[in-house]
């Protein structure tokens, strides 16, 4: 079996974030400096705070968007969704204005104010949130209806998430990063997206499916529970359960036909993975598990291969035959 521990970490290695992970929390700084600061919101309470796949680990080259979490606990209970998100707009406008080239770099969305950092090359996506009437979850903006919240539970996901890498002695964290950088690999900007498969993974690392002793069984046995989650979403409409909200299953934005590319490639990735493990000639393998993880944000090729093999997964030839009466002159002088 070739599990190419040494290459499951080079790979790892790159699509980790570089930069970004002095940049993220910066401009994350500057929006919650200018939140804070704003005499309104101040009396609502507000406590913003870092959510997302940056603030659980799982994010991979480039971090191209930073969510922050706006907790509003003291928000009066007339005050809609729109009137907030009016504020936000209003104070992060003030703070950030325009970029060198006269854009206006606070954009208004449906649940959220978009702050564009361009030194950084990113987004920061400022979601504001007020309690549920249990006093343990949140509220935001619902998508298309100013006048009304839906409830979250972001930050959970977060401590679920450090509590199932933990039970799997630190494999479940790198095992999503793979999978979402294979996601990129399979399906580029299309539908679903990262969180996505994030979620799935959860779920199957739940079911109990997915064991390994090291990252290449992890990855292969993660991305076949996952392709099945995927085809039973597809095929058979049984959705994916929230884990922070029991009894709640997450929806996504997607059209049929990325649906069922998701579904067709995801199997075939799959099937590839495993065979890539099983294959006994490890420059095959690599070439398998080159092709389904493809290049990082900086276009370069993610998985490399073993020393000894060329990059189409044929092994170098020796310059040196077995048995050979010559040996080649070397170029280095010894005294």
């Amino acid at each position: 079996m070739a599990h190419l521990k040494q290459q499951f970490k080079d790979a790892l290695s790159s699509v980790e974030p570089g930069d970004d992970k002095a940049n993220a929390p910066e401009a994350h700084r500057l929006v919650r400096d200018a939140l804070e600061a704003d005499a309104k919101l101040t009396e609502y309470g507000v406590s913003p705070v870092l959510i997302g796949s940056y603030k659980r680990n799982v994010s991979i080259k480039r971090v191209k968007d930073v969510d922050v979490f706006v907790r509003l606990p003291d928000v009066p209970s007339d005050v809609t969704s729109n009137d907030i998100l009016d504020r936000f707009f209003t104070v992060l406008h003030t703070e950030f204005g325009t970029d060198s080239d006269g854009h206006r770099r606070t954009k208004r969305q449906d649940r959220s104010l978009q702050i564009s950092f361009p030194e950084y090359d990113l987004y920061v996506d400022a979601v504001p949130a007020r309690p549920y009437w249990d006093g343990e979850t949140w509220e935001i903006p619902q998508k298309g209806n100013v006048d009304k919240w839906v409830r979250t539970n972001p930050e959970a996901l977060t401590s679920l998430s450090s509590e199932m890498n933990t039970t799997h002695d630190s494999y479940y964290v790198p095992t999503v990063k793979l999978l979402r950088q294979t996601r990129r690999s399979l399906l580029g900007l299309k539908k679903p997206g990262g969180f996505f498969i994030e979620v799935a993974t959860y779920q199957a690392f739940v079911s109990g499916l997915v064991s390994g002793n090291d990252h290449a069984e992890y990855y292969v046995s993660a991305l076949e529970e996952v392709a099945k989650i995927i085809d039973s979403f597809v095929s058979f409409g049984i959705d994916v359960n929230d884990p922070t909200l029991p009894g709640r299953t997450i929806s996504i934005r997607a059209t049929d036909d990325e649906l069922a590319t998701a579904r067709t490639r995801f199997a075939d990735a799959a099937e590839a993975a495993r065979g890539a493990l099983d294959e006994e000639d490890e420059g095959t393998a690599a070439l398998a598990f080159q092709k389904l993880l493809g290049k990082n944000g900086d276009d370069k090729t993610v998985f490399p291969m073993p020393p000894g093999f060329n990059d189409d997964g044929t092994k170098r030839k020796s310059a040196i035959s077995a048995g050979a009466r010559v040996v080649p002159a070397g170029t280095r002088t010894f005294g």
